[in-house]
């Protein structure tokens, strides 16, 4: 089990050990033959902060992130906010899900993949984590409610969209029922 961390503002966090099918990013990466012929920050890739949940507009945005967003040398930084980074089962239950989808960067896109779950107020934690970060792009999904539930409750994605100074938010709109997986 790995300590769990906190840092100055006080949100615990730990980060999530991925399998060992996903290669560790190389301190001193020599450039492969196809990556050689790419210029700039093409080559030196890109941090994309995708914050993740258990709901289908999440895994959406994951998607959507994957296909039009991310590149061969970038690296995407999954953040999933949680009630208590020492509930086991909550831990557990968001390692198995981030590594999911860690593998699946992978295969579909040859993308490196981080993890971390947070603890405390998810758009607080995602602002906080964008800071660190300085990413090129927060993606995330949207709940589904409609604008007057929106309104009164209040949403993480609008939170983000407010508040996030660091990175641009791209806030990607649920799919609906009958839509079918972009991947």
């Amino acid at each position: 089990m790995e300590p769990v961390m906190e840092n100055e503002e006080h949100f615990s966090w730990r980060e999530v050990k991925l399998p060992s099918s996903i290669p560790e990013p190389d301190p001193e990466p020599e450039l492969e033959p196809e990556l050689e012929r790419e210029k700039g920050d093409r080559r030196r890739g890109r941090d994309i902060l995708i914050a993740i949940d258990h709901g289908p507009n999440s895994k959406h945005a994951f998607d959507w992130a994957l296909i039009h967003l991310c590149r061969l040398a970038d690296t995407i930084h999954l953040l999933h906010a949680v009630s208590s980074v020492n509930n086991q089962i909550v831990y557990e239950m968001s390692q198995g899900m981030m590594e999911k989808l860690a593998v699946e960067a992978l295969e579909v896109a040859m993308i490196r993949s981080e993890a971390r779950i947070v603890e405390g107020d998810a758009g607080k934690a995602i602002c906080m984590e964008a800071e660190r970060l300085k990413p090129a792009a927060v993606v995330m999904g949207t709940r589904g409610r409609s604008l007057i539930q929106s309104v009164l409750q209040g949403s993480v994605s609008e939170y983000c969209f407010h508040h996030c100074k660091s990175a641009p938010v791209i806030i990607v709109p649920g799919k609906e029922a009958g839509d079918a997986s972009l991947i």
